[in-house]
Parts: structure tokens; sequence; C-alpha cells
């Protein structure tokens, strides 16, 4: 018995009643995609009840969904990978992760220099791709690591791969993350962001590592602890830093993140599948790309249909988000969003799930499925 749940990164669907508190009064990442690009084609998920959450123009609501439909609004403070995820598996937060707008302290970032032996550039807020064109010279001339941050809680640490290389990247990393602790400096997550090329055309390159902090318990634990498998693909094992996560598998692009969840179903006979999709957040969400999310959210759509006609009787399949990055918004961050919530088993017909009082009801219907006590959430089985 099987239950896989899709992460579709930050593929929101409809506004969080406290969106005014957080500036996104109006983002809904699903819905403003549609709308902007005159229609969206999803079939799979149509079918699945997709269009039946809310509206969305040209996913019309399904007569017989065949997947049982919601919304989930989260309950912890913040609207970033880390908290999205770890509420998803249980964890809630009482508090937000602080963010750096104006950089991070001048006496840490010194202790910080002692401690790698290099000097830094940068320590502001600053697009990622961006930044690397604007200083990736200076870095290859002296040397210097690029430090930044962005709306989220984040420490960034961009080198050239031929300049300091990927091995050495993560250690300077890794002393980061060790420096980087709660209450003060308590950044969710250090991110190595290492890249290739020549002047003018720098470009990041796959090899990408997060950092994170350590979460309270999660369902992932609880399953481990029984020897349950707890699979991860992408970026999972990172976001958890590692904590109930065995084994893992990382991934290069959407494409090969859900081959390799597709091949999962080969190799993994029981337990949870965990897989993010990072495509739509990354390349399309924060450089506010409309028609390449839609286009991803597409080809997503087509290779779900085949996914599904690969599972089994007993598998559950979750298809989810962890926040909203409505490319349809200004600037150039996540939005506080609902998150879709489609719960798919062979042969059930779907129901209305309604809105959901927290991401972790995601982790209440594994458990539920997977026959596991857990105490947090509400399963929607």
């Amino acid at each position: 018995m099987r239950a896989i749940c899709i992460v579709v990164d930050s593929a929101g669907i409809a506004p969080m009643p406290d969106q005014h508190e957080y500036g996104d009064i109006g983002a809904a990442t699903i819905p403003n995609i549609a709308k902007a690009c005159g229609g969206i084609d999803l079939p799979t998920m149509q079918n699945m009840g997709l269009g039946n959450i809310t509206e969305i123009e040209g996913v019309p609501p399904a007569a017989f969904p065949s997947a049982s439909f919601g919304m989930m609004y989260e309950l912890s403070p913040g609207k970033d990978t880390t908290t999205g995820h770890w509420e998803m598996m249980g964890a809630k937060i009482d508090f937000a992760f602080p963010v750096f707008p104006e950089g991070f302290p001048k006496d840490f970032i010194a202790k910080y220099e002692a401690a790698i032996g290099r000097q830094t550039l940068a320590n502001y807020a600053a697009s990622g791709t961006e930044i690397i064109n604007e200083l990736g010279d200076e870095h290859v001339k002296t040397g210097k690591p690029i430090v930044y941050t962005s709306a989220d809680s984040v420490f960034q640490v961009a080198a050239h791969e031929e300049v300091i290389p990927v091995p050495e990247l993560y250690r300077i990393c890794q002393i980061a993350r060790d420096m980087l602790q709660p209450p003060d400096l308590g950044a969710a997550r250090v991110i190595a962001r290492p890249f290739l090329g020549a002047s003018g055309n720098y470009a990041r390159t796959a090899n990408r590592h997060d950092f994170s902090l350590t979460p309270s318990e999660t369902l992932l634990d609880v399953l481990k602890a029984k020897d349950i498998t707890t699979y991860g693909i992408g970026k999972i094992y990172d976001i958890f830093a590692g904590q109930g996560v065995k084994p893992h598998v990382t991934t290069k692009s959407n494409e090969d993140g859900m081959q390799k969840t597709l091949e999962a179903l080969d190799n993994i006979k029981s337990g949870l599948i965990f897989t993010n999709l990072v495509d739509t957040d990354m390349k399309y969400g924060h450089r506010r790309d409309v028609h390449g999310y839609k286009a991803s959210l597409m080809e997503f759509d087509t290779w779900l249909a085949e996914f599904i006609n690969k599972l089994e009787d007993d598998d559950l399949l979750i298809i989810t988000a962890d926040h909203g990055c409505d490319p349809t918004y200004k600037g150039s961050d996540h939005t506080r969003e609902a998150v879709p919530m489609l719960v798919y088993q062979r042969g059930r017909t779907g129901k209305d799930l309604g809105i959901r009082q927290g991401f972790w009801d995601v982790a209440a219907t594994i458990a539920a499925h997977l026959g596991v006590d857990y105490k947090n959430g509400t399963s929607a089985l």
C-alpha cells in the first residue's frame, strides 16, 4: 500500500483571508495565469475536480470528478517552501522565520568571512539570476562568494563552479547553516547557488543544495520509526534537513522529477513517495513568466494522465502545493495563498472536501491511508 504526494511548487489556487497582511491582495496563481492567458487546458486535473475548487478559465467543473477536491488554508505564518512543506507533514509553526530585507548584520558577515577564510560580495536582497550577472565578473576575478537574500527567510551563496568548486561551496554553506540559528538569525534555509558560463552569459546549474533548519517531529519521523519507506524526490530531503526521509533522490528539472516519480512506482512498493516539482516556482513564478508557468502546468497535467494509469488499486495520490507565486502579480516573491488538494483513489467517487484548516490535513490523510495513528490534522478520506 502506497501514498504518493506530489507538490507542484507554488501552484496556489485562491486568496487567503489574511493576504492583506502580506501585501498579496488578489494573488491566486492558477486562476490568474488562466485569466491572463485566455484560459488553460488541464484535462487530467479538470477531470479530477480542479475546476470544482474555484473558477479557473478553461477548466470547467467536472460533473463526476474522479478525485476528491478542496483547498487548504495555511495555519502557520509565512509563505515559503519550508513552512508549507513542514505544515503539510504535520509540523505547524507558530512563528514566522526571520527575513533580512536590508541584508544580514555586518557583525555576522564579518564572523562568517572569518569562518570561511574569504571575503564576500553583496549582502543584500536580490534576484538570483540578476545578481550573478551583476557581480559575476567581480566574483570570478576575486574569488569572493556572492551572499544575498530575498523576501524569503534565506541566506544564499552564489559561486562559479570553476572558481569555487561545488564541494567547497557546500562546505561554506554548511558553515553558514551552523552559524545562522534561532531566534534572531534562524534563516529557514541556506542555499548553495552554483553557476557556470562566461561574462554576460552566466547561468545557474542544477547543483543547488538547500541547508534547512531541522523541523519538529513530522509524519515522516513517525513513518520512519515504523520502518515505513519515506522516499523523497527533488528537494524534499533538503527541506526536512534529511529528517525522516529515507531514501531520497535529487532532480534537475520537473521533467526529471516526473520521470523519477514514475520510476518510483516500479521500485517502491509500499510507504510514501513524496515529490516536489520546483520549476513552476523557480523558473516561472519568481521570474513572473506567465506563459512559461502555464506551459509547465500543462506539461505536468499531460504527464499526470500517464502516471495515474500506472497506479495500483490500493494507491493514494495527493496533488497539492506549498504556497503561491503568482506570475501575474507585482514583484518577484511568493504570494500568500490557499493551495489545492486533490485526493485520488482508483474506483472511488470524488467528493467536495471544502476548505481545510491547515496543510497538515495532507499528513493526516496519508497516515489514515497507511494505517498509522497521527494526531495532527484531519484526514480527507
